[in-house]
């Protein structure tokens, strides 16, 4: 029983692999060349306590090469500087960036839905780029992805930015939102398939045509899911829409947390949310990867001390070992994360896997899911 059990963990890991190098092919970068689209472009920013990011993102937009845009910019009752550190770059902007102030949160909403549902009210372009105010800007960024655009004939499009990692714990646990993408969805399904199940996308930059925002009804279709970014494209399938995603680590950078409560917090809103707070889904998630991560480490450890190297207790959790270091090193080379960390892997699936049962407790028996001064629990 346990080489078939063995074997089955050995053969999913290697489905895993396959769906990694496929990933990698349907994943392109950005187009090069503009077609010299000139529709109106509006850059929208919900900020809420910003102040270490705001000003980084709002100066990098501002120096896009496109051609018409303009620059939203929502501040949602930040209680730090960010409102003034606005204020300064309004006058800085000749006009380019417009700073909105936010209405009260309504019951039923999650805080950036609602900035965001403000922002796409003000804004008059006919593309809306909804980006976090944490993200930084290439110049020829908003030019590449309008391309991007059109060339896919999508009618929203989504990028993986390059992760900014600085914190031990930012480095140990933000890859993996990269590496469980990569193992578990085949990206050329969230492009040719009209199932929503296949759906992708990262709020750090989501391009939308206005026409087809407006009849999902924008953000309110998802002002109750944490998780907006990916029910946005569930909607917009659900909807008849086309929907893209490139690999914008040239074009796009973020800066998702900055120390290690930030990501033990923002992982826990985030967890059992994506997952619509379906605890036998969370629950399996868990037993799949206790047996398909950690459990070949035990084996494999076991099987030195006691000097144990027969097929099942040693060799097939060495290969199941390998197979998993080498999807996370294809991984880690896509999205150009340090390679320092991919022996590390283990320890990053244990802290997953704690910040998961985390994610469950504090929605099932705490206070809800805290982040930037509210709490959350859509439960």
């Amino acid at each position: 029983m346990l080489l078939f059990y063995q074997i089955f963990v050995l053969l999913a890991l290697l489905v895993f692999l396959g769906i990694v190098l496929r990933n990698r092919i349907d994943l392109t970068d950005m187009p090069e060349d503009s077609s010299g689209a000139d529709q109106l472009v509006s850059v929208l920013v919900p900020a809420r306590n910003e102040a270490h990011n705001i000003e980084r993102c709002v100066r990098s937009l501002l120096q896009q090469s496109y051609g018409r845009f303009e620059i939203l910019v929502l501040d949602d009752g930040s209680t730090d500087a960010t409102p003034e550190l606005l204020r300064s770059l309004v006058c800085e902007s000749g006009g380019r960036l417009h700073l909105l102030k936010g209405q009260p949160l309504p019951d039923g909403w999650h805080g950036k839905a609602w900035a965001c549902h403000q922002l796409g009210h003000q804004a008059k372009g006919e593309l809306l780029l909804f980006t976090d105010a944490d993200t930084m800007h290439q110049p020829d960024s908003l030019r590449r992805s309008v391309e991007a655009l059109q060339e896919a004939g999508a009618d929203m499009l989504s990028l993986t930015p390059y992760q900014e990692l600085g914190s031990f714990l930012e480095k140990l646990v933000v890859p993996m939102v990269y590496f469980i993408l990569m193992c578990y969805l085949p990206l050329r399904l969230v492009r040719t398939s009209r199932n929503p199940a296949f759906s992708f996308a990262n709020g750090q930059f989501i391009l939308f045509r206005r026409a087809m925002y407006e009849s999902i009804n924008g953000h309110a279709a998802v002002k109750s899911d944490i998780v907006e970014d990916v029910w946005l494209c569930m909607a917009m399938k659900k909807a008849g829409g086309r929907v893209a995603a490139y690999n914008g680590k040239d074009t796009v950078s973020c800066r998702m947390y900055r120390n290690a409560r930030e990501v033990w917090e923002g992982f826990s809103k985030n967890l059992f949310a994506a997952l619509a707070y379906n605890t036998p889904a969370l629950l399996a998630m868990i037993g799949v990867s206790i047996s398909i991560y950690i459990l070949p480490y035990l084996f494999f450890v076991r099987a030195l001390s006691i000097g144990e190297f027969s097929m099942v207790h040693f060799w097939l959790p060495l290969s199941q070992i390998g197979v998993v270091l080498l999807s996370r090193l294809l991984v880690a080379n896509v999205f150009r994360q340090s390679l320092l960390f991919v022996p590390l892997h283990l320890f990053s699936e244990v802290v997953l896997l704690a910040i998961a049962c985390n994610s469950l407790y504090t929605i099932k028996f705490g206070n809800g899911s805290q982040w930037k001064g509210r709490s959350y629990n859509f439960s």
